[in-house]
């Protein structure tokens, strides 16, 4: 029996001095990504996956998860990850599985429609999508710090791209297939430092209750997840250093999750054991309430 107060880290943590979107290894505390703990059991054999933001985070660690269960993958990612995205390969491909690359920016309609393509050439299908990829920058002053171009990277990035890529996979999707959107807690105790964030994350929660209800004769499940406060890249290179530093603090168990306690819920939104779930948002959020 583990003990969830103590498993992880308290704040504070030390995520580096470092520019969006940040790097893995640039991060003193490194995220637990289950490199070492994910032991799958064969519940997505012979699966294909699509995961954007693929290449670090919550991306990486669902990676790892599906991998192990027996999937192929294909990552998405920004250019500018390479790196980390390359690691990930190598941590997906150890697990005797194949990895996609497709580096490029889902604010793009075409590149999204190309990614579906490629995994269709190169992994045979699409039978899991993983909209997970986001974007976020904290800003203190609220909406008068908010500009109309981050308003709209953040809408491009966080719900546009989610529409542009479950538009093109779904025609290639099976009954039994899976799309998993990467909500959060903002969706429901929003912080006025992320209003642009948490208003797309809200939307999420939206777009997939209603897209259950479309796909569900079809024989397609559509769920979410929302994380709370997780340590990732994304945190420290786009809070404020006194946010950063108590991170996670302000949860009943009183620290920041890692990637690693988020991926078992995607891996089982895909797979059979969820066969009656679909239109589900569930909380990987330490004790916050999500409702």
């Amino acid at each position: 029996m583990i003990d969830p107060r103590s498993r992880y880290p308290q704040p504070k943590l030390e995520g580096g001095d470092q520019e969006h979107p940040g790097s893995t290894d640039a991060m003193p505390d490194r995220p637990d990504h289950g490199e070492e703990s994910y032991r799958g059991t064969g519940r997505l054999s012979g699966r294909k996956a699509i995961i954007t933001g693929g290449d670090s985070g919550i991306g990486r660690a669902v990676a790892i998860a599906y991998a192990r269960e027996g999937a192929d993958v294909l990552l998405s990612y920004l250019p500018e990850e390479e790196k980390d995205a390359q690691e990930t390969v190598a941590y997906v491909e150890k697990a005797g599985r194949k990895a996609v690359t497709v580096p490029g920016d889902i604010r793009d309609e075409a590149h999204c429609a190309a990614i579906v393509d490629r995994a269709v050439a190169e992994l045979g299908g699409v039978d899991i999508l993983v909209n997970n990829a986001a974007y976020q920058m904290a800003k203190p002053g609220g909406i008068a710090e908010i500009t109309t171009e981050q308003f709209d990277r953040v809408m491009k990035t966080n719900l546009y791209a989610m529409f542009w890529l479950c538009r093109a996979a779904v025609p290639r999707m099976r009954p039994g297939a899976s799309i998993i959107n990467t909500a959060s807690i903002q969706a429901y105790l929003s912080s006025s430092q992320l209003l642009d964030y948490a208003t797309s994350k809200g939307g999420i929660v939206a777009f997939t209750k209603a897209l259950a209800e479309d796909l569900a004769e079809q024989g397609i499940r559509v769920n979410a997840v929302a994380p709370g406060p997780i340590w990732t890249p994304l945190i420290p290179t786009t809070m404020p250093d006194q946010k950063v530093e108590k991170f996670g603090g302000d949860t009943p168990l009183g620290r920041a999750g890692q990637p690693a306690e988020v991926a078992p819920a995607y891996v089982y939104f895909a797979s059979d054991d969820a066969t009656y779930t679909t239109g589900e948002v569930l909380g990987i959020t330490g004790g916050k309430p999500v409702s």
